[in-house]
Formats: C-alpha cells, sequence, structure tokens
C-alpha cells in the first residue's frame, strides 16, 4: 500500500514539473507558437472562410511516444 502512493506521489511530481514546462514554453512562444505543433507530416488542417480545424495527429504520436519513454525509464525499470 505505502510503495504505491510513493510511486503515485512520484508520478504527481513529475506530471506538476511537465505541466509547469508546458506552461514556460507556450509563454515563450506565445507570439510564433511551439515550432512544431500541427506542421509535421501527417498532421490535418482544414481553412474554411470562418473556420480552422486543427487535427494533429502525428504530433500526437510522437508526443504519446516520448510520454511513454519518459515514464518508463522512470518506473518501469526495477
Amino acid at each position: 500500500m505505502h510503495d504505491s502512493l510513493h510511486y503515485f506521489g512520484k508520478l504527481l511530481i513529475i506530471l506538476g514539473i511537465v505541466i509547469a514546462a508546458l506552461g514556460v514554453l507556450l509563454l515563450l512562444f506565445k507570439q510564433s507558437g511551439i515550432p512544431f505543433i500541427g506542421k509535421l507530416p501527417g498532421d490535418i488542417v482544414i481553412r474554411k472562410k470562418n473556420f480552422v480545424f486543427y487535427f494533429p495527429i502525428a504530433t500526437s504520436i510522437i508526443l504519446s511516444i516520448v510520454l511513454s519513454l519518459i515514464l518508463y525509464f522512470i518506473f518501469g525499470r526495477k
């Protein structure tokens, strides 16, 4: 029981750091945006007269892989 609470606490701390880092990145790139989001091959952008739809498939896959690797190296090794 206590061991699982320890890992859950670590996870919350890491998630907090990641969210804070993303917030800093968004503040730094507020004018130009984060360079790769929505601009990778495989990301879908539909622009109409008064409508823009972003569906960043490739960006989502890459972010998922990176986060999975980070969490694996933090929690997966014993």
